[in-house]
């Protein structure tokens, strides 16, 4: 498929709802990333699907706010971008879907954490912390 077919068949970010399923999620930005023709993760389609304005991404990521649209291979910006998808992959795992982990990840104040948001955390550089946080619960209700 030629990048022009594939642009073609995207949906545009400022429209794009996320999907139920984070397989679904990581095939759009893998989508985005071909029609692209570079291995990065669309911020723009990351931003749309948690209804995350620009600048708040950019604040999330240390970036400034022209990164999103001019350096979006930044390793700042990706860095942080593969970080949260992640934690939504293992958030998605555990209760099954990928719009309440996304509501999760932006919204839901975790105490053990002096109750920050995991948004908050992974921006903070606590990924592994928290993943092994998402982990522990997963393995106290199978085990």
């Amino acid at each position: 498929m030629t990048a022009e077919v594939l642009k073609d068949t995207l949906p545009d970010p400022a429209e794009y709802h996320a999907p139920a399923s984070y397989a679904r999620f990581v095939e759009d930005l893998k989508a985005s990333a071909r029609a692209e023709g570079e291995p990065v993760i669309s911020p723009r389609l990351f931003a749309s699907a948690l209804r995350m304005d620009i600048q708040t991404l950019a604040s999330r990521a240390h970036v400034h706010r022209s990164t999103i649209t001019r350096g979006q291979g930044a390793e700042k910006l990706q860095s942080f971008l593969r970080d949260a998808i992640r934690v939504l992959g293992v958030a998605a795992d555990i209760n099954g879907n990928l719009p309440d982990a996304l509501f999760w990840f932006r919204n839901e104040p975790i105490p053990p954490f002096d109750y920050q948001t995991p948004e908050q955390l992974v921006s903070a550089g606590r990924t592994d912390d928290l993943v092994r946080y998402i982990q522990s619960l997963k393995a106290g209700v199978t085990g």
